[in-house]
């Protein structure tokens, strides 16, 4: 162990003294765009079913090595999400933030859209009709049941993977909890985005009027979004900012989210997870607070050998697919 230890030193030692040395001609640092390998494979891999998620909202499967597939899977339904697809998201993800092969997440819908939101014929009794015998009591029973509700989408931000919306068709009502929750979205020319909650006589209460505003910084946009219920087209959603790229159809949204995830999973676990982390940690922060944050954070992260492997892959002018990370 002593040997191990003293050996990776003497790589590190190593590594920094040719970083810090003058870039020899023709090696660059800088990021590069995704490579056509990457995108290569995204495009021709073959989905295969994953063991451990079985559900009956939800369908997963790994496109490819390190990439995770959540479908709503409801088609014949709108994917409209019922009792069990909340209960099922916050044991899909649990069980995906502690999985040491995946390190990125693709969420999309089946069937001709995304998802029509909650499922009212289902959970409708739960919330007209609440347990309890006096205003306290069923004060106390809807408080938890919307704090369960709330974690469904909550689970989503609290994985440490990144995870990748691919939005067509419709987006109404919870959908667009879900997506606010979610790190990056893509969506298809056909894609709409609607709050629906106030035409069903209710604030939006799971995510959406917390998410929403930090995520396309325009507070008068996402007033006049909740307090209306209008459709927020695909390029309306692109121009604001709740999109980062809009494509076609369906198929290319996929794709491209694929890509996007084949590229991010060839990165160093440790580095891009805790990205996350303090990406998610800063939002609702001060600039100091996340600083400090982010200090103590690294104090540890950055004695990984992740930063060894990747430098050195860098000098060699190797691909980082090629490079083995450990599993996290």
């Amino acid at each position: 162990m002593a040997a191990t230890l003293a050996a990776s030193r003497s790589l590190r030692n190593l590594l920094i003294r040719r970083v810090m040395a003058p870039t020899p001609q023709g090696l660059s640092l800088s990021l590069c765009p995704m490579s056509s390998t990457a995108q290569d494979e995204a495009s021709t891999a073959a989905p295969r079913e994953t063991p451990d998620h079985s559900y009956e909202s939800l369908q997963v499967t790994v496109p490819q090595k390190h990439i995770l597939h959540v479908q709503l899977n409801r088609p014949e339904k709108r994917n409209a999400m019922n009792r069990a697809f909340w209960r099922e998201m916050v044991e899909c993800f649990n069980k995906i933030a502690q999985d040491p092969d995946c390190r990125a997440v693709v969420i999309s819908g089946a069937g001709k859209l995304f998802t029509a939101g909650v499922d009212l014929t289902e959970i409708a009794s739960e919330i007209l009709q609440p347990r309890g015998d006096d205003v306290a009591r069923i004060s106390w029973y809807l408080r938890s049941l919307i704090s369960r509700y709330q974690e469904t989408f909550s689970v989503i931000e609290k994985c440490p993977k990144p995870v990748i919306a691919a939005i067509h068709g419709a987006c109404i009502g919870g959908g667009v909890d879900l997506i606010t929750a979610c790190d990056i979205r893509y969506c298809a020319q056909d894609a709409f985005f609607q709050v629906k909650e106030v035409d069903v006589g209710l604030a939006a209460d799971v995510g959406t009027l917390q998410r929403l505003p930090k995520v396309i910084g325009n507070q008068s946009l996402v007033n006049e979004l909740a307090f209306t219920s209008r459709k927020m087209m695909a390029d309306e959603a692109l121009s604001s900012g709740l999109v980062s790229r809009v494509f076609p159809d369906k198929v290319g949204t996929l794709d491209a989210a694929f890509t996007l995830a084949a590229e991010i999973s060839t990165k160093s676990p440790v580095a891009v997870q805790s990205t996350k982390i303090n990406l998610v940690y800063s939002r609702n922060h001060s600039v100091a607070e996340g600083l400090n944050y982010m200090a103590t954070w690294n104090m540890s992260m950055l004695q990984t050998q992740d930063i060894v492997k990747s430098v050195q892959a860098a000098m060699d002018k190797q691909e980082l697919k090629n490079v083995t990370f450990s599993k996290l």
